[in-house]
């Protein structure tokens, strides 16, 4: 169990937290690994933050966009640069246990998975825990993601050598659910693992706090990228709608 696992990590503005990022990673039981950090155009001192690293690390590898242009234009650039066997997500703010490459790859070789993901506790800005775990579902297909997404972009890993790399769709946010149903396109299930391996850091005033905002970027997911009927994305907004006022997730 030698294989290359490419870490796909956009980062923008993430001076405060990314050292604590790139130090889970650099803890891990499983060696084998590259980081791909693709800097959309920070203003503060993310470059100075991750060059200490590149300098000590050459598995830590620092790309600079030309220009700002989101999240999901890095996590393409990232992939591109990939070399692994397997890539695996990773978000400048949030955090690995330990263990987490070398379980997750035992659980994906022992059941001849090719795209997984793992529980998550959530933590807040500071890292201090929330007392809140996110569970995942033994497994999901297309239509599950559709319904309620139950995956945790920075729990998921998946096999490249047999499912090919995909294109992140340009939406500035759920651009990760978009790309979990581009691969269940191709792969029936993603499959998850109770085990908590990963920390969740809640950050006030982000996109994805809003969740007015976020309506805007469902329905464009449903309709532009997976070309759902009228009827049916107002179905999916409203489940979600649902879903976020009675706090299930």
């Amino acid at each position: 169990m030698n294989d290359l696992i490419s870490i796909i990590t956009p980062t923008y503005n993430s001076g405060k937290f990314i050292v604590e990022t790139i130090d889970s990673v650099i803890k891990q039981t499983y060696q084998n690994w590259e980081m791909i950090i693709v800097d959309d155009c920070s203003n503060d001192n993310t470059k100075e933050l991750v060059g200490k690293y590149t300098e000590q690390d050459n598995r830590i590898k620092y790309h600079l966009l030309e220009k700002n242009s989101g999240a999901a234009i890095a996590r393409n650039k990232a992939m591109e640069l990939a070399s692994g066997t397997y890539i695996a997500f990773l978000d400048s703010d949030d955090l690995w246990n330990e263990d987490k490459l070398e379980r997750q790859l035992s659980f994906m070789k022992d059941n001849n998975y090719y795209f997984t993901c793992t529980a998550y506790e959530q933590v807040d800005e500071e890292g201090k825990p929330l007392n809140k775990t996110i569970n995942t579902k033994i497994k999901t297909n297309y239509n599950g993601v559709l319904l309620n997404c139950p995956v945790g972009n920075s729990t998921v890993m998946y096999n490249v050598k047999k499912l090919g790399k995909f294109m992140v769709p340009n939406i500035r946010k759920r651009n990760d659910d978009a790309l979990w149903l581009q691969i269940l396109k191709k792969e029936k299930y993603i499959y998850g693992m109770h085990d908590v391996l990963m920390k969740y850091r809640l950050r006030r005033n982000s996109i994805s706090s809003n969740k007015v905002e976020l309506i805007k970027y469902h329905w464009y997911l449903y309709r532009k990228i997976e070309h759902l009927s009228i009827s049916r994305s107002l179905f999916h907004i409203f489940y979600w709608i649902v879903i976020k006022l009675l706090k299930i997730k």
